[in-house]
């Protein structure tokens, strides 16, 4: 410890490790403690800047920093951002006005105008304001295309060079000494800075020629089932309710985040940790866009657009290209939690086995496990979704099309058969405990699954179900003891298949806990809610509580019975005692009993047993989530999904792994195997590295062949895609 007298002497002294600033002869001298840490001319702010971020690494806090450097807080926050996002370079930002563009410059802009760039692409590329553009391009009386729109394809070439050849690199002049600056226009877009910087040539954000590496190449297969689906023209439908119609960079904004859910990226937020230089290529852009640009527009797009008519137009397309020859699809519902503090309706979470806030999606399968239509809405279970999802599942099919509907004991009600019916669509379903007794002896029969021969035992016989009418039951023996048991509305179908349908109903269940973990088909994604009075009709608690008090009546009667019962049996009571006291008054207790049993009945059969929230609670509120964003997202999610599926089954016909084959897929092709892209005016090539398994990459580079025989293009491209696999020691 310090003495009192040493004290006294160092009185004033600064902390020998505090932060302190010495100006001398010029120069300012950053110390802490007794080291120099930065040191730089006055008025040098770069350097000062560097010096901010510095000390703020070092650990010292914003308010010393600032109080030191005699700046804001704020803004020396805003450096510390600048540096641990950009680097040095955010911190040294251009100053004064930009260099005079030479008239060799502006004669290769009026030929890219003459070639059908639009001013806004111009002013990109050579970094200037667009009015500057039209002011030196007056007269060539050219149309101008929307920012990001890319030229005609019969324009690209002319675009990347008159001759064909790769575009000339525009370098500006110096500036004529004493001639006239141009006014600095805006920075340029981080796309374009990065396409300059890969080498790219770039119309917009749309990439025309160039090559670049991408840790993400083997997502590039992921079109093959997109151009199968006709995702360009259904993405571009997501924008027709425009004024302006649909812009290039909307199909590629569109394609990139299905992309990058099937990168793996859950929400878009995760999309920050995806590198934008190599995303961004798979779908034709040149960087994928920062998050503060894609929200919004991804919103704006989804407020423009109904993406349940998009998704049915996916399921149309894929429905068509592959046939669901069964017949056979799956329902069911799946619950997404809310985490918020709205009064969102509340449904039960299978997952954890309780009730909570959250929404209820109802998802339609085919059946080998692809995902055609969904429903959101309010949790209310499978007897309210079903007939929605059945609408939705009858717009994919294709027209006349025969249904076989499978689902859980959650829709195995009378109501959702009378339906079923009425839509002409075949149903089958567990039957709901209690089981009913077989009327028929079993069979024993003997079928083939997946090649192997089994022995099933079954009992088949027609039920008549309440409120329907008759309806097949198959009944499922094991060791001897009734298994299950299957009803249906198809009398002619062998029970074998019947069997074999209700058991793949699994690929439902698979199918959402995959796509959750995979995918995010679960989350939320717009928490943005309006609070509306809740009209729902709901048990009345009234009733519940007149229910309580008759159970309360009816025990009071039993009781005083049960005690004149004991009374009269007692044989240690006089029968003078009983006949003169005792039973009349057990009597009297007994008439009471009845008369208040009478009245709590009464008063109950008076009170509705279900109301409206809002006549039971007049402050009873009820917040309905905004659905149109989230389904825009579900739309490219389950499009990623379906996608990969289809590559798997095709990647499996070769590969003949039917336990990994999915997860070889995912993970090491589309999520790990890297390539190089090369864009040109009239293809784009796919060179993928090796997979390091030999069989996964003999399998790989039988399915390139497969696929490059029908080459496939990016949405809202029509430049064809070929893929190639590179040999082991070029990688």
């Amino acid at each position: 410890m310090t003495s009192p007298a040493a004290a006294a002497i160092l009185n004033g002294m600064p902390h020998p490790a505090d932060l302190r600033a010495h100006h001398y002869d010029g120069m300012t001298f950053l110390a802490a403690g007794q080291m120099i840490v930065a040191c730089y001319p006055d008025g040098d702010v770069a350097m000062r800047n560097v010096a901010v971020a510095v000390a703020r690494e070092l650990g010292f806090s914003g308010q010393r920093v600032a109080q030191v450097m005699g700046l804001s807080a704020s803004y020396v926050a805003t450096l510390r951002q600048r540096a641990r996002r950009e680097g040095a370079a955010g911190l040294v930002r251009p100053s004064g006005p930009k260099p005079r563009l030479s008239p060799a410059v502006w004669a290769r802009a009026a030929k890219w105008r003459q070639a059908g760039a639009s001013e806004a692409q111009i002013a990109a590329r050579l970094s200037v304001a667009q009015a500057t553009v039209s002011r030196h391009l007056a007269g060539t009386d050219q149309e101008e295309l929307p920012f990001g729109e890319a030229a005609r394809p019969g324009e690209r070439a002319r675009l990347a060079g008159q001759d064909g050849g790769p575009a000339e690199r525009v370098v500006p002049d110096a500036p004529a000494c004493g001639g006239r600056e141009e006014p600095p226009g805006p920075e340029p877009e981080p796309g374009l800075e990065a396409a300059r910087a890969a080498g790219l040539l770039a119309a917009g954000s749309r990439i025309i020629e160039g090559q670049v590496r991408s840790r993400y190449a083997g997502a590039m297969l992921l079109h093959a089932f997109g151009a199968r689906a006709g995702a360009g023209g259904i993405l571009a439908a997501a924008g027709a309710g425009e004024k302006d119609g649909l812009r290039f960079a909307d199909v590629g904004l569109l394609s990139a985040v299905s992309t990058c859910f099937a990168l793996g990226a859950a929400t878009t937020e995760q999309f920050k940790h995806l590198t934008a230089g190599a995303a961004g290529p798979l779908a034709g852009l040149t960087a994928l866009p920062g998050l503060r640009t894609l929200r919004p527009r991804l919103a704006a797009l989804a407020d423009a657009t109904d993406p349940l008519e998009l998704q049915a137009m996916f399921a149309r397309a894929m429905l068509e290209a592959d046939p669901v020859t069964s017949g056979v699809y799956y329902v069911d519902d799946h619950f997404v939690p809310y985490a918020g503090a709205r009064p969102v309706p509340k449904g039960w979470n299978n997952k954890r086995g309780k009730a909570e806030k959250g929404r209820a999606d109802t998802h339609v399968t085919t059946h080998d496990g692809r995902a055609v239509c969904f429903v959101t809405g309010e949790p209310s279970g499978l007897t309210v979704t079903l007939p929605l999802a059945l609408a939705e599942l009858k717009k994919a099919a294709p027209p006349g099309a025969k249904i076989m509907l499978g689902f859980d004991r959650g829709g195995s009600y009378a109501q959702v058969f009378r339906h079923c019916r009425e839509q002409d669509v075949r149903w089958v379903t567990y039957r709901r405990a209690p089981l009913a007794v077989p009327r028929v002896l079993p069979v024993l029969s003997v079928i083939s699954v997946n090649g192997r021969e089994r022995e099933v035992a079954w009992a088949e016989e027609t039920v008549e179900l309440k409120d329907y009418g008759q309806a097949r039951q198959l009944t499922l023996f094991e060791h001897g003891q009734v298994a299950l048991q299957i009803l249906t509305s198809d009398f002619d179908a062998c029970p074998a298949e019947i069997l074999a349908w209700l058991k793949s109903r699994w690929r439902e269940e698979n199918f959402l806990k995959y796509a959750s973990a995979n995918y995010g088909i679960d989350k939320i994604c717009d928490y943005a809610a309006v609070i509306e009075t809740n009209t729902k009709v709901i048990d009345n608690p009234a009733r519940k509580a007149a229910n309580a008090a008759a159970r309360q009546a009816e025990k009071a009667l039993a009781t005083a019975r049960a005690d004149m019962a004991a009374m009269l049996a007692d044989p240690a009571i006089p029968a003078a005692a009983k006949n003169a006291k005792l039973i009349p008054a057990a009597q009297q207790k007994i008439t009471r009993a009845v008369k208040a049993l009478a009245a709590a009945e009464a008063a109950r059969d008076q009170i509705p047993a279900k109301q409206p929230a809002n006549v039971i609670d007049p402050h009873a509120r009820v917040a309905l989530l905004r659905a149109g964003r989230r389904s825009l997202q579900m739309v490219l999610r389950l499009q990623a999904h379906n996608a990969e599926h289809w590559l798997a089954s095709h990647l499996n016909a070769y590969l003949r792994d039917d336990d990994e084959y999915r997860a070889i897929t995912r993970q090491t092709i589309i999520r790990g195997l890297a390539g190089v892209i090369t864009y040109t005016p009239d293809a784009i090539i796919v060179r993928l590295d090796q997979p390091a398994s030999p069989r996964v990459a003999r399998a790989l580079d039988l399915l390139l062949g497969e696929i490059n025989a029908a080459p496939p293009t990016l949405p809202g491209d029509i430049r064809p895609i070929t893929y190639r696999l590179a040999p082991a020691d070029q990688i």
